[in-house]
């Protein structure tokens, strides 16, 4: 089963499921070191923010504004070179196997789904160090500052980690759904959606909010403190809030919504008869269960048309779906149907005279004119037997018009057969009567079929039917029958002189084709 195409992993940015190792290391070294660099910058952005705009108590000093113009650039320069260059080589070093198309261990898988929260730890290291080189420098040249400017780098720190697990989570989606590949186990054993959307709001809308309740602390500690800087200080961490936390937030969705969507589209293409069909499993969480989920699902539904088709082919598509629906046991029913019988004329003489190739393709062709009319005209093939073919309308899906259904197939088979099949002729019989219909055999084995003196009766006319005009000789009953139901077909038979079957004593009315 194959679902190839460019939003295999939710994204075009990622690329197809089946694309190349080159491509993929290019495509994840570039995406990993852009957007680390990216998430840096606005980290630098937020502390730039919340340290010389909005810091609580007084205005910031000459000197305190030099100190953190030249250390934000230069810290973050050296923090964005060593993060993205660090981050983007060990990822790509970890994950040589997948980058090789070769099997991975065991350790090398967990390595693989791992490493996004490697990322993430790595971000925090950075910006911990950021944590104490910042307030350091508020003690130094404006210490009322330094819980504002902590505050400021802690919460840059959390939302620049956040960004980045989601980030590296969402580039390395084709690496972790090598690492997943057939692997339950791992599946199971991450963490699971609800932690990590917990997490994810502590650290995209909790530790910002946070910072309001220390700026008010700060303001209501502080004599100097005036009510329009407090002002300031919610606008602008209402701001971080409103922007950074939309931010976190849509990334979050997004990590559920595309492997659920990926499902959906999936289901679309089942709900319209193509089982054909598997999802890229690339999530470690419930969601990646339920992608593998229905992938089993899909097999499954693949495999049950597969045999339901060929079952079908055996035994007529209306018994597979009774034994599909478990309505099909062993026994039977009496009903009133009609037979069709056609046989081959002088098969032996042709085989015999043919080579066995020559043979198999007049069988076909002359099997396929059979069952193609039998099925038009709802009917049943019920058994091949050697050159000759059992064909049953009214069973056993009840049909009224079960006579005149199997005399206008008779007719159209014969008109057929002696355009399509001329190197050997065909005798058809139809009777209609009563008739035992049903499965025999064992339980563990066993076929539907009919059991009656109309089955005789058709094979015993299909004898006799090589001999008249047309090849078709129909119990004179059959098309009472049908003339009942259907005048119109009626009109297509004629009366013709009684004939005596083998293994009776009185005659039987027969017809003819006009």
């Amino acid at each position: 089963m194959s679902m190839q195409h460019s939003s295999a992993f939710g994204s075009w940015l990622l690329g197809p499921a089946d694309q190349g190792s080159r491509r993929l290391r290019v495509r994840v070294q570039v995406l990993l070191t852009f957007l680390l660099v990216i998430t840096n910058v606005i980290g630098a952005v937020i502390v730039a923010a919340l340290t010389l705009v909005i810091v609580p108590g007084e205005d910031v000093n000459r000197e305190f504004g030099i100190a953190m113009a030249i250390a934000t650039p230069t810290y973050v320069l050296v923090a964005v070179i060593f993060g993205a260059t660090y981050g983007t080589f060990s990822a790509i070093r970890g994950l040589r196997w997948a980058l090789n198309d070769e099997e991975p261990t065991d350790a090398e898988r967990h390595a693989a789904l791992r490493l996004p929260w490697r990322l993430s730890a790595m971000q925090i290291v950075l910006w911990g160090v950021a944590a104490v080189l910042y307030p350091v420098l508020a003690i130094v040249f404006q210490p009322r500052a330094v819980v504002s400017v902590a505050f400021a780098v802690v919460i840059a720190g959390l939302v620049v980690s956040t960004i980045a697990y989601l980030i590296a989570e969402f580039i390395l989606r084709p690496v972790a759904a090598r690492a997943l590949d057939g692997k339950e186990d791992l599946r199971r054993g991450r963490m699971g959606v609800q932690r990590r959307m917990l997490i994810f709001w502590g650290l995209g809308t909790a530790a910002p909010t946070l910072g309001l309740v220390v700026g008010a602390i700060v303001v209501l500690t502080s004599p100097e403190a005036r009510t329009t800087q407090f002002a300031i200080v919610v606008l602008g961490l209402s701001g971080v809030i409103l922007a950074f936390g939309l931010l976190v937030t849509d990334l979050t969705a997004r990590s559920v919504v595309n492997p659920l969507q990926s499902v959906t589209d999936a289901l679309s293409r089942v709900r319209d008869g193509d089982y054909d069909v598997e999802v890229v499993v690339y999530d470690g969480t419930e969601l990646g269960t339920l992608q593998s989920g229905f992938n089993d699902m899909a097999q499954g539904l693949l495999e049950r048309e597969v045999i339901r088709d060929m079952f079908g082919r055996h035994v007529g598509r209306e018994v597979a779906e009774a034994a599909a629906r478990g309505e099909v046991e062993l026994g039977g029913e009496t009903r009133v149907v009609t037979v069709l019988f056609v046989d081959l004329v002088s098969s032996t003489t042709y085989a015999t005279e043919h080579s066995p190739t020559d043979v198999v393709a007049v069988l076909n062709r002359f099997f396929g004119v059979v069952v193609e009319e039998v099925d038009r005209h709802r009917g049943l093939v019920n058994k091949f037997m050697g050159d000759a073919v059992l064909a049953i309308f009214g069973a056993p899906v009840a049909d009224d018009d079960h006579a005149a259904q199997g005399l206008a197939a008779a007719r159209a088979m014969a008109r057929r057969l002696a355009e399509e099949v001329p190197e050997v002729g065909a005798g058809i019989g139809v009777a209609t009567g009563e008739v035992v219909a049903g499965n025999i055999g064992d339980e563990s084995r066993f076929e539907y079929t009919v059991i009656g003196d109309a089955v005789n009766s058709a094979s015993r006319l299909t004898d006799l039917a090589k001999d008249v005009s047309g090849n078709v000789l129909v119990m004179q009953a059959t098309v009472d029958v049908a003339t009942a139901s259907d005048p119109e077909e009626g009109g297509h038979w004629q009366p013709s002189t009684p004939v005596t079957l083998r293994g009776r004593t009185a005659p039987t009315d027969v017809a003819t084709l006009t």
